[in-house]
């Protein structure tokens, strides 16, 4: 009986391990993609800035921000876009970010 309860306790022990091993892959992976969503955004904007009237650029992103918050949840606020746009700036390169940030770490770095 206690034999089993070693083993069991081994089992439990190792597919603890898997489950939290998977995890933190995934929350890696999701700071990845939110990181390359968010230089993107970041990348349309200056780009249709630059196309378009620079003086429209604080109401447009008004009202882009009410669009987006709408379609898509929180995280969408004037000041989040703006933050985007600028994280497009400050890192030209996409492929140069390190996903061991976060988002909040690149946005204390703006």
């Amino acid at each position: 009986m206690e034999n089993n309860l070693l083993n069991n306790d081994a089992l439990v022990s190792e597919i603890a391990s898997i489950i939290t091993n998977a995890r933190n892959n995934v929350a890696k992976q999701i700071n990845s993609e939110l990181l390359n969503a968010y230089w993107n955004i970041g990348r349309v904007i200056v780009e249709d800035e630059l196309k378009n009237n620079r003086g429209e650029y604080g109401k447009k992103l008004l009202t882009l921000s009410k669009t987006l918050t709408n379609k898509f949840g929180k995280g969408y606020s004037r000041e989040n876009l703006q933050n985007m746009r600028l994280f497009y700036l400050k890192y030209p390169n996409c492929q140069t970010l390190s996903s061991k940030l976060s988002w909040s770490h690149y946005c204390e770095l703006l």
